[in-house]
């Protein structure tokens, strides 16, 4: 990507859509994820992993709108987004909501957001540039 204005885009697209999901992460700082931990113990998972939510929705986030190993970190982005996708969404798959937009809309729009990131990079106007996680 050698033209100014594709890297200005990938920046707004980092910092606009990791900055709403580092809302939902610190609403759960904030609240708690006892929701999430209820939902590990009825999967039989441990209820510990919900901390993991954290990587997920608050340094993942960080480090994207920042650009520091912005691909990795869209990895993981995506993998959490894909994980509350199975644990919560799933259900409401072929559902609207009451405006008429899809149920699961945004929570798909995260996750290829994550993984378009993997495959592109932060661009130019990132914190670091030369890894290959970058």
């Amino acid at each position: 990507m050698k033209n100014t204005k594709q890297h200005i885009g990938l920046l707004l697209l980092r910092v606009s859509t990791a900055f709403t999901m580092l809302i939902y992460g610190i609403s759960k700082l904030i609240f708690g994820i006892d929701f999430i931990s209820d939902l590990l113990a009825q999967y039989g998972l441990p209820s510990f992993l919900g901390y993991g939510v954290f990587v997920g929705e608050i340094i993942a986030p960080i480090l994207i709108i920042i650009g520091y190993r912005t691909k990795l970190a869209g990895l993981v982005f995506a993998i959490n987004c894909f994980i509350a996708t199975l644990m919560v969404q799933l259900p409401n798959l072929l559902k609207l909501d009451e405006a008429g937009g899809w149920e699961m809309g945004p929570l798909f729009i995260y996750t290829f957001f994550g993984i378009a990131l993997f495959f592109t990079g932060g661009g130019k106007y990132s914190v670091s540039t030369k890894n290959k996680w970058d």
